[in-house]
């Protein structure tokens, strides 16, 4: 059996696009015991996810923040958010992502007033407790939620009725007023990580200091290592063997070059010490990997 993978661009923005124009909304069931290494890997989307635990337990990554979400309990997880779901064995997550923009049209007045200030806040997340009143209803409407899609027939309709009633519950048990004057500086962290990051993905295959990674988002490299280490709980440097070993994986599979050639062409001078470095991450060697090719231990798109 194959193992799922997501998929994201340079900035870590999830590439699927969920539902279609016509209706943003995606439902998935998942196991994330399936997806490669265990975990759906770091990611964010413009979409609001609303995620229950059905099996297992969840643990969800966000900022510097790990949750463990056992089986009967759920999260929010707010619009351009990054974060990422781990598990340690089976665990299934029915989940739903959806534009905010199907709630209600951008800019009439209730996107206005009740979606829009949720989005711009510094609320990252918001953790489902069936333990307690307002958040054990979100559960069940959720459930609900799940069961209309996997019945045939239309739900559309049904399913907009009953994510206005979760909104309704999620906003009026939030102070977002409160959590707005912090907003822009989550947002603005993110941001210079996502350039921290680019400069990355466009120079890893020279040999780039931390210095330059801090300096491509004009931060200082305390500020670079700060940042990395409370959105994706790595260093740039981590992060950047990280990306190097990536690519080299994909050439494993795609090209016929020698291990010592694709080692140089991801930047890395020493070939042993990326064999090293391959080994840690991948469990195996490069040569045991490319064999690996196709097989059913293979990699698919997920979502």
């Amino acid at each position: 059996m194959g193992t799922f993978k997501i998929t994201t661009d340079d900035t870590l923005m999830e590439m699927i696009q969920h539902g279609n124009g016509s209706y943003p909304f995606a439902y998935y069931l998942e196991d994330i015991w399936q997806f490669d290494f265990h975990r759906i890997d770091w990611h964010w989307h413009h979409e609001l996810e609303f995620v229950s635990v059905a099996e297992g337990v969840a643990i969800c990554l966000v900022g510097t923040e790990r949750i463990e979400l056992p089986a009967g309990c759920g999260i929010f997880i707010n619009s351009g958010i990054l974060h990422r779901f781990e598990a340690k064995d089976r665990a299934i997550i029915p989940n739903i992502v959806f534009s905010p923009a199907l709630l209600a049209p951008e800019k009439s007045l209730v996107y206005e007033q009740y979606i829009h200030p949720v989005i711009r806040s510094s609320l990252a997340y918001q953790i489902f407790d069936p333990q307690i009143v307002w958040q054990g209803h979100v559960l069940q409407i959720l459930s609900q939620i799940y069961t209309l899609q996997e019945t045939e027939g239309k739900n559309e309709l049904h399913t907009m009725q009953l994510l206005l009633q979760i909104w309704d519950l999620l906003y009026r048990h939030l102070d977002t007023a409160s959590r707005f004057a912090q907003a822009r500086q989550l947002n603005h962290q993110q941001a210079r990580l996502q350039l921290m990051m680019q400069y990355i993905h466009d120079h890893y295959r020279e040999g780039i200091l931390l210095e330059e990674i801090a300096a491509s988002a004009s931060v200082s490299v305390s500020g670079a290592l700060q940042i990395f280490k409370s959105f994706i709980h790595a260093s740039p440097v981590a992060y950047l063997i990280q990306y190097r070993l990536a690519q080299a994986a994909k050439q494993l599979h795609t090209t016929g070059k020698t291990v010592a050639a694709i080692a140089e062409e991801t930047g890395f001078t020493n070939a042993g010490y990326f064999c090293r470095k391959f080994r840690q991450h991948y469990h195996m060697s490069p040569n045991e990997y490319r064999k690996k090719g196709d097989s059913a231990g293979s990699v698919h798109t997920a979502r």
